[in-house]
């Protein structure tokens, strides 16, 4: 039986053309796991180059966190200049904004030269200090500016951004960003790898990825692939336990879209933090317009938390509707609310290279709030990395780093992703499953004391599943606006009955009956033994 759906975006009108599941063992040059942004853009530029290319994903093309962006295409990252100049230093810093520069032009040259029609446009973007920063502002601005200009970012001063209702005061003008309907570009790089005799595979779960002289990819319907070089694009790694994982954090972010009156506000991108606190609300905003409709869409994002350790959704997109109509009255209703999965590196520097450990097996991750850039930016090195190249970005970008500067951060969000434990041994109220109202869930012990997750779904039945996220054995929470089950541990998310949403966990909430008998594969998953 399907699962209830969450959220949706204004995105998924368009969605690329299905592709069916992978029928046969095959081979290709370079396997590709993961159709987002990312893996798109590595197969398109490796087809580009004359390589066998194949896709696979167990979703449709872009249905994953591309779907859920809201596709700002800039170099005003979301960490301050200043500061990663001190975490990556200024040669790093230099190259994190010449790499989204040239993400941006990079998709610029591509929506030309394949004929993309994706909503793409340069516009300029607003960073603001917003009031709660009080008389500092002046200083931050001046001080991100300096900062901007040492690694070759231009940008200014100006006394305020573009919109009358919004006193932002002074901010920073960044000319030459950019913004695209991400949906139509991955439906155009999709035409564009097929074209080249890519092949791209939806409907298909990669089970297993094998790192060796030929790497293996195994699905779960048996059939296997052979590959020269593996891309695994899959927003976090499944196929890495644990490295990856302890250098980064989850984190859920929330949108909304207000329908506005087309022409009476200017296309601009805006965003206003994170400055010196990142308890200070961050909230980033741009307009989409679609020929087709006869309002434009106000978008805006922010409210961010750890993913798995609230449960407010509803709350945060109300103090987003809050925030936003106080700066634009002129907003109408609101349109579409959702959220979003960002990967927060504890430096705020995307992986990108080989994975750790492995040969002939590469990642993408850490998106850190700026995916579609990142995901480009994978498609600019990997291709150089696969043929055996070295690349001016590496050392940067590699997922083998040790970020030292960052090792205080690391420790706290060490510290949190280790408290989440505790949930192993707080008691649960039974009787809240009598309680539960259909299209809910909670986590309870059962009789045994074992931790489950229950669903009652819109027809009043239960579903009972083991609530140990089979990744490194969390207790999983309800996320009742997503209607899914998110492990605060690592991230790992799972729809209403259980099947796998995102990693790491690369398999599903096991199905149990209600204070029935613990089986074998439970046992395993609980000890630590079964993993994704």
């Amino acid at each position: 039986m399907p699962c209830e759906h969450g959220t949706i975006s204004p995105w998924l009108s368009g969605m690329p053309r299905a592709a069916g599941p992978l029928e046969r063992d095959d081979s290709a040059d370079v396997v590709v796991v993961g159709a987002g942004i990312a893996g798109m853009s590595v197969a398109y530029e490796c087809a580009l180059q004359g390589a066998s290319v194949l896709v696979l994903d167990d979703g449709p093309i872009g249905g994953g966190e591309t779907a859920r962006t809201t596709a700002h295409l800039t170099t005003a990252l979301d960490g301050r200049y200043y500061k990663l100049e001190q975490l990556a230093g200024k040669d790093g810093a230099a190259v994190c904004a010449r790499s989204h520069a040239e993400a941006i032009a990079r998709i610029e040259a591509i929506c030309a030269s394949e004929a993309i029609s994706c909503d793409f446009q340069r516009l300029d973007g607003f960073l603001v200090v917003p009031p709660e920063e009080g008389a500092r502002a002046m200083e931050l601005l001046e001080r991100e500016l300096e900062a901007a200009g040492r690694v070759g970012v231009l940008c200014e001063i100006v006394r305020r951004a573009p919109f009358a209702a919004l006193d932002s005061g002074h901010c920073l003008r960044f000319p030459g960003q950019g913004q695209f309907h991400p949906s139509k570009y991955l439906s155009g790089l999709s035409r564009a790898i097929l074209n080249r005799k890519g092949r791209i595979h939806t409907g298909t779960h990669v089970a297993h990825v094998d790192d060796a002289e030929r790497p293996m990819v195994r699905t779960d319907s048996g059939y296997s692939v052979s590959a020269g070089a593996v891309v695994v694009a899959t927003n976090t790694p499944v196929n890495d336990r644990l490295v990856v994982h302890t250098k980064q954090a989850p984190f859920r972010s929330y949108v909304i879209a207000l329908r506005v009156a087309r022409g009476i506000l200017p296309t601009a991108l805006i965003w206003d933090g994170y400055w010196d606190s990142h308890a200070i609300p961050y909230h980033y905003v741009r307009l989409r317009s679609d020929p087709m409709e006869a309002d434009e869409l106000l978008i805006v994002g922010g409210e961010d938390h750890v993913t798995g350790r609230e449960d407010d959704g509803s709350a945060r997109w109300a103090a987003l509707e809050e925030w936003a109509r106080a700066r634009y009255p002129n907003a109408l209703d609101v349109a579409y609310q959702w959220s979003g999965q960002i990967m927060e590196p504890h430096d705020e520097v995307a992986y990108i290279g080989r994975n750790p450990g492995n040969t002939h097996v590469y990642t993408v991750t850490g998106d850190s709030g700026n995916g579609m850039t990142h995901g480009v930016i994978a498609g600019l090195m990997l291709p150089a990395l696969i043929r055996g190249e070295q690349h001016p970005w590496l050392d940067v970008y590699s997922p083998s780093r040790l970020p030292q500067h960052a090792i205080g951060h690391a420790v706290v969000e060490t510290a949190h992703m280790i408290a989440q434990y505790r949930d192993w041994v707080v008691p649960r109220d039974h009787s809240e499953v009598e309680r539960l109202v259909p299209g809910s869930g909670t986590v309870i012990r059962d009789r045994f004391g074992r931790p489950r997750a229950v669903y009652k779904d819109v027809n009043g039945a239960t579903n009972w599943l083991s609530a140990v996220c089979p990744h490194l054995q969390g207790i999983v929470r309800w996320n009742s606006c997503e209607k899914s089950w998110d492990c605060p541990c690592h991230g790992s998310r799972f729809d209403c009955r259980g099947r796998v949403l995102n990693g790491p966990a690369n398999v599903p909430l096991l199905p149990v009956r209600e204070d029935g008998p613990t089986s074998v594969a439970e046992s395993s998953v609980e000890a630590g033994t079964l993993s994704g």
